[in-house]
């Protein structure tokens, strides 16, 4: 399957991202290539291979849900790029 570079500036506008020409014609060849990849994988017979979440067996991998303190304010705030009193400040993403 082939990607063409109107593909790629739908996808660019949908993640929100800005991108070069160079980067656009960049994306076309890798993401081609990868789908080219997996259309090889549909081709492999997997008739009577039962679909699997994870190559090996696991039971009981959550974690107990425990109650534990929390960081004070400022150790969470420390390494915070920009920050109010006490509140994280991010940028506006509505248009």
């Amino acid at each position: 399957m082939n990607i063409t570079k109107k593909d790629v500036e739908h996808i660019a506008l949908l993640s929100r991202l800005k991108l070069t020409e160079e980067e656009k014609e960049t994306f076309v060849k890798q993401l081609s290539g990868i789908l080219t990849h997996v259309e090889k994988l549909n081709e492999v017979n997997t008739n009577g291979i039962e679909p699997t979440s994870h190559v090996i067996k696991m039971q009981n991998v959550m974690r107990g849900d425990a109650v534990t303190g929390s960081l004070p304010v400022e150790k969470v705030l420390a390494n915070a790029p920009d920050r109010t009193e006490e509140f994280f400040r991010v940028p506006k993403i509505i248009e």
